[in-house]
């Protein structure tokens, strides 16, 4: 994980928008943080593959110029794009969000609809007494995968696989990595290197996402 820090940060507080400019950063291998400022956009291009877009901050509209159809994604909000439509980005406000680049091999959640948006956090529910999990996305080299925990339930400690980003959605959890603790509370992201062990319990209920990377 080239040039970050492990532990408790905020990929919003980290690229805050620059006023008139659009910048884009690499986070992981194949997972791009975007920062538009109010009035900017980003010009329509397609992908070979479905991209997801995750809104972090603001709220961006989406416009499919095949479809001519626009959508809005607000903080919060998961939105597929399909692959080989025009699809454009626009910026009505300052707002931060996250592409995840997929792959045509990629095994996809029928749940979630290309091209419809979606509340990350409301697609799972909380069960007593359990751990609910979704994978979103996944192939040999990703899992995108979003997780509820209910009141004193956890992850035993365990080596990452992959380099990978913890996005807290729901409540607050205490993450254990490398024999210390953190603290991380909704909207905050840890990151955790590969082979990291690492565990999660839950301080009352608790929802997250993660991004793992194994290439």
């Amino acid at each position: 994980m080239k040039n970050q820090n492990i532990g408790v940060f905020s990929i919003v507080d980290e690229n805050e928008p620059v006023p008139g400019c659009t910048i884009s950063g690499e986070i992981l291998p194949g997972a791009i943080s975007f920062s538009l400022a109010e009035g900017t956009d980003i010009s329509a291009e397609s992908y070979p593959a479905p991209v997801i877009q995750y809104g972090l901050s603001g709220r961006t509209v989406l416009h499919d110029e095949d479809e001519n159809t626009e959508k809005t994604v607000a903080a919060g909000d998961l939105v597929i794009k399909p692959a080989g439509r025009n699809i454009g980005v626009q910026a009505p406000e300052d707002s931060v969000y996250l592409e995840i680049a997929l792959r045509e091999d990629n095994v996809m959640n029928q749940v979630v609809k290309a091209g419809e948006v979606f509340k990350l956090k409301e697609l799972v529910p909380y069960q007593d007494g359990k751990i609910v999990n979704m994978d979103i996305a996944s192939n040999d080299g990703m899992k995108f995968v979003v997780m509820a925990f209910d009141e004193g339930t956890g992850l035993s400690e365990h080596a990452a696989p992959g380099d990978a980003i913890v996005f807290a959605l729901d409540g607050e959890a205490v993450i254990g990595y490398d024999g210390k603790e953190y603290l991380i509370s909704s909207g905050q992201q840890f990151r955790f290197a590969k082979g990291g062990l690492h565990s999660v319990k839950a301080n009352g209920r608790f929802k997250m996402a993660l991004l793992l990377m194994k290439e």
